[in-house]
């Protein structure tokens, strides 16, 4: 990927509320190479900033106007601001000044499928921040079924953390203690979103009786209910089929659950949702089937958001044929990257307003984990990069495709997901008052995704190779 330049913009506040955010005032440059040992550092950068003749954009409207800050909080957007000799200027003009990303689905430092990601609190965020993204939720995975366990667990892994994160809050099993401890997490720890799986049988999945019950757990918190939509006992006899035929290889993994099967338990999660009469928040929608629930749920009046995934948008499956094992299993996610034509319909999907916002699912290892399954692709640990690429390939996507507006682009990256998770203005709009948390995008230049260049510590990347007519500035001023 390119290079960018080395000023940077990002708040350094206290910050806890309804997502449970970090408490660290520590940020680190890592968008350019610093190690890690140097995050954290102090600067000798002014904690007044302005920012000038740019265009500001925010997800109801753009205009060209100047940008000030102090103290990393924005405290005047209009055109022709004044400052003092003491205020460190920027000149954005022909520039897009825009929120940070916020990306709503990560899985930093997770334990999974034998391993864990490759990517902890501190990698995973140096190339979100590479990348544009300010901010990001991860989800909390309990510790024997304990979410308090689990969460104090996870503050352990994010005490490396450079920038912004909240959580959500992965519910495995179900009993009283279950259903106290999750009161816990809303009252006491600020997380507000709880996530089900209806998939990895034997593992995270949860039966309908489970999720039922969830359900109605959120419903009377006032907590939004997630769900990870495959019908799991059916994924479990289609591995099991793919091996008895002789098909062990990332193909099976596709070929073992199909879009019908994320289609299905999408529209059992969305009636199950509409009987409690609950919010229900649908992850990773990675097909036409899928989607067509949700389209359907949303016509007729139902509050159901679509939450698409960067991979399900810009790829298609045909990766997951190749010959070479490594390139094949660095693919390998669930849901399924999906064949050539649910990509174009989830952007559609998007662009209409059907689907809401855009995340990444990052959740990455490298091939050496890969290889674990490199006999039998059930045991090929799950999961993609793209908390880095996001912004660019959304933006070369839909953008400069003409399937969305700039503003547009703000929302469904950034203002949307500040909004259903409850820290919108302060995070997700260039607004007074709001957190600076800006980045400046340049709108003609270009950028190539490289597996060599990342920031991620993966040594793949399902973008290899992928260029594009936009690259990102991104700045950070810190200061002591």
């Amino acid at each position: 990927m390119a290079h960018f330049l080395t000023y940077l913009l990002l708040s350094f506040l206290i910050i806890y509320d309804s997502l449970g955010l970090s408490q660290s005032n520590q940020f680190c440059d890592a968008g350019v190479g610093y190690p890690e040992s140097t995050c954290g550092f102090s600067s000798s950068s002014s904690s007044k900033l302005l920012i000038k003749g740019g265009t500001v954009l925010n997800a109801h409207q753009q205009e060209v106007a100047d940008v000030y800050v102090e103290d990393g909080i924005i405290v005047a957007v209009k055109p022709n601001i004044k400052v003092d000799e003491d205020v460190t200027l920027l000149d954005a003009t022909g520039k897009y000044v825009m929120p940070g990303g916020i990306d709503p689905h990560t899985h930093l430092a997770m334990e999974f499928m034998g391993t864990e990601t490759i990517d902890d609190f501190f990698s995973g965020q140096a190339a979100a921040l590479a990348g544009g993204t300010t901010m990001h939720i991860d989800f909390v995975i309990p510790v024997n079924g304990s979410l308090v366990a689990g969460f104090e667990a996870y503050k352990k892994k994010a005490k490396k953390s450079c920038m912004n994160y909240g959580f959500h809050m992965a519910i495995t099993k179900w009993d009283e203690s279950v259903s106290r401890e999750m009161e816990i997490m809303v009252k006491e720890k600020g997380i507000n979103s709880f996530k089900f799986f209806m998939a990895y049988k034997g593992s995270l999945m949860i039966s309908d009786e489970l999720l039922l019950q969830g359900l109605e757990r959120c419903k009377s918190l006032g907590a939004l209910a997630m769900v990870h939509a495959e019908n799991g006992d059916a994924v479990f006899e289609g591995q099991k089929r793919m091996i008895d035929l002789g098909i062990t290889g990332p193909e099976g993994h596709a070929l073992s659950r199909p879009p019908v099967l994320e289609g299905e338990a999408t529209a059992r999660a969305i009636r199950l949702a509409k009987f409690v009469n609950t919010p229900l928040y649908v992850v990773h929608v990675m097909s036409i089937d899928a989607m067509e629930e949700i389209a359907r749920a949303r016509k007729s009046g139902q509050k159901v958001i679509g939450e698409p995934v960067v991979s399900g948008l810009v790829l298609n499956d045909s990766g997951l044929w190749d010959p070479d094992f490594v390139t094949a299993a660095k693919y390998v996610m669930s849901p399924p990257i999906r064949e050539s034509g649910h990509d174009k319909a989830l952007q559609a999907a998007l662009s209409t307003g059907v689907l809401q916002l855009v995340g990444t699912d990052h959740c990455t290892f490298n091939s050496t984990q890969k290889a674990f399954g490199i006999d039998d692709f059930r045991k090929i640990p799950n999961g993609v990069n793209g908390i880095e690429e996001r912004m660019h390939l959304v933006w070369d996507t839909m953008v400069e495709s003409g399937q969305i507006s700039v503003t547009d682009f703000v929302r469904i990256t950034s203002t949307e997901c500040a909004r259903i998770f409850n820290i919108y203005p302060r995070k997700g709009a260039i607004l007074v008052g709001s957190d600076a948390d800006i980045i400046i995008f340049n709108p003609n230049s270009s950028f190539e995704i490289s597996a060599s260049m990342h920031h991620s510590r993966t040594d793949t990347n399902v973008y290899d190779g992928r260029k594009g007519k936009v690259m990102s500035i991104f700045l950070f001023v810190p200061y002591a």
